[in-house]
C-alpha cells in the first residue's frame, strides 16, 4: 500500500474516534466507548453499508496490512501499561480476602453461564474445525473479563477511587485479570499451538520457562538498572531503550510460543519493579502515543472485522443471549462476592455494575480469538456490540445504585484522616 493511502486511514479513522469520543463523553460516557463506537461505525456496519464505494477504497483488504501492524505496536505498548499498574494497585494487598470473593466470582458465574449456552452458539457460529471445548472455553473466557484500565477511568472522572466499593472493584479486577487471562492463554494454547496436546504442552513449558526468565532473571536486572540509572523514577533514554527491548523481546517469545505479543507485554509489565514515580514517568511517555494515535487504529480494525449478518434473524437472538448473559453474569457474580464481604446491597450491585465494563479488554481478547481461528466474524460482531453495551451501562448502573452526589460524598468521607 502507498504512504498516501495509510496517511489518510490514518486522518480518517483519528478524526472519528476524537469526534465519537468528544460526543459520548458529553453523556457521561468514557472516551473509550466513543472509540469503540468509532470503530463500529467505520466498519461494513454503517460505512460500508452508507458508502459502499468508498469505504472499499479507502479499506481494501489490501491495505489493511500497515494498520494491522501499527495497531499490534499500539496493544503491546498498552499491555505493557497495564501489567505495571496491575503491580502497582494496592486493591488487592489491601482488601485480598474481600477482593477475592468478588473477583472469583465475578469470574466464574460468567464462565459457568458462558458454557452453558455455548451448546447454542457452537453449531452456527464455531468456525469449521473448532471443537466444542475450545470454543466452549473461549466464550467463558470473554464473557468474565473486566477492563481494568476503563473501571479505574470511570472511579476516577466520578471521585470514585477511594470509596469502599471502588477499592474493593479495583482489587476484584487485578484478581479477574489473573483468572481469565490465564483461562484465555490456555484455550489460545489449545488451538494456536496446532499440535494438540503436544503442542499445548511445549507452549505451557515454554510459558514456564518466560516467567522464571521473567521474574527470577530480567527483573533484578532490571531493578538494579532503575537503582543506578533512575533513582528518582526518571528513566534516561538508555534505560528506556532497554525497557523497549526487553518489552519488544517478551512480546516476540510469547509470539512464537504460538500465544498473542499481548501477553508477553503484559507479563513483562507485571515483572518490573514496583515503583509509583516510574509507573507515572513511563505512564507519561507511553500513554499518549498508544492511547490518542495506535489504539484508535485497533478499534478501526476491530470495526473492519464486523458483518451485518449478525443483526438480523437467529444471529440477533444470538446476541441479545450473550449480552444478557453477561451482564447478568458479572453484575450477580461482583455484588453477591460484594455481600459475601459484608458489604450493603448499594456498594455491592455498584461493585457488580463496575466489574461489569469489558471496554478495550474484551476487544483484545476478541481480536485474539480471532487471530488464533477460535471465532468468526459474526460471534466477533457479537461480543464487540456486547463489550460496547456492558461498558456504556456501568455510568447510568451506579447511578443508579448508589448516586453520583452520594459516591463523592462518601469519597470526601473516606478521604478523611
Amino acid at each position: 500500500m502507498s504512504v498516501t493511502s495509510l496517511l489518510l486511514q490514518l486522518i480518517v479513522i483519528l478524526a472519528t474516534a476524537r469526534l465519537c469520543g468528544w460526543v459520548l463523553r458529553h453523556v457521561g460516557q468514557p472516551g473509550v466507548v466513543g472509540e469503540m463506537a468509532a470503530g463500529l461505525m467505520l466498519g461494513p456496519v454503517v460505512m460500508g453499508a452508507l458508502f459502499p464505494s468508498l469505504h472499499a477504497q479507502l479499506f481494501s483488504k489490501e491495505s489493511l496490512q500497515g494498520l494491522s501492524s501499527l495497531s499490534t505496536l499500539g496493544l503491546v505498548l498498552f499491555m505493557f501499561v497495564v501489567g505495571l499498574e496491575l503491580r502497582a494497585s494496592q486493591g488487592v494487598r489491601e482488601q485480598l480476602r474481600s477482593a477475592g470473593y468478588v473477583g472469583v466470582l465475578s469470574v466464574v458465574v460468567p464462565m459457568a453461564l458462558g458454557i452453558a449456552i455455548a451448546p447454542a452458539l457452537h453449531p452456527t457460529l464455531a468456525p469449521a474445525g473448532v471443537g466444542f471445548w475450545p470454543f466452549a472455553l473461549f466464550i467463558a473466557a470473554a464473557l468474565s473479563i473486566t477492563a481494568f484500565p476503563v473501571m479505574a477511568r470511570i472511579l476516577k472522572d466520578r471521585g470514585m477511587t477511594r470509596t469502599p466499593f471502588g477499592q474493593l472493584s479495583l482489587g476484584a479486577a487485578a484478581v479477574v485479570d489473573v483468572f481469565a487471562w490465564i483461562l484465555l492463554a490456555f484455550v489460545v494454547a489449545m488451538v494456536g499451538a496446532g499440535e494438540g496436546y503436544q503442542g499445548l504442552l511445549k507452549t505451557t513449558l515454554g510459558m514456564a520457562v518466560v516467567l522464571l526468565a521473567l521474574f527470577f532473571g530480567l527483573k533484578p536486572a532490571f531493578a538494579r538498572l532503575l537503582r543506578a540509572k533512575a533513582p528518582e523514577g526518571e528513566p534516561s533514554t538508555t534505560v528506556m531503550a532497554a525497557l523497549m527491548l526487553g518489552l519488544l523481546a517478551t512480546a516476540l517469545v510469547t509470539e512464537w510460543l504460538h500465544l498473542h505479543a499481548v501477553f508477553g507485554a503484559f507479563l513483562f509489565g507485571a515483572c518490573l519493579p514496583r515503583d509509583d514515580r516510574l509507573l507515572k514517568s513511563l505512564t507519561e511517555r507511553i500513554e499518549p502515543i498508544s492511547i490518542v494515535v495506535l489504539m484508535p487504529l485497533f478499534f478501526a480494525l476491530a470495526g473492519l472485522g464486523t458483518t451485518s449478518n449478525a443483526f438480523s434473524g437467529a444471529s440477533l437472538g444470538a446476541m441479545l443471549l450473550i449480552v444478557g448473559v453477561a451482564t447478568v453474569g458479572k453484575i450477580a457474580g461482583g455484588a453477591a462476592g460484594a455481600r459475601m464481604a459484608g458489604y450493603s446491597w448499594r456498594d455491592s450491585l455498584a461493585t457488580g455494575s463496575l466489574m461489569n465494563a469489558r471496554g478495550l479488554m474484551e476487544l483484545i481478547v476478541m481480536k485474539i480469538g480471532l487471530d488464533a481461528g477460535l471465532i468468526g466474524p459474526e460471534l466477533f460482531t457479537m461480543l464487540l456490540v456486547m463489550a460496547l453495551v456492558t461498558t456504556a451501562m456501568t455510568g447510568p448502573l451506579i447511578n443508579l445504585f448508589i448516586g453520583r452526589k452520594a459516591a463523592v460524598a462518601a469519597d470526601a468521607a473516606h478521604a478523611k484522616p
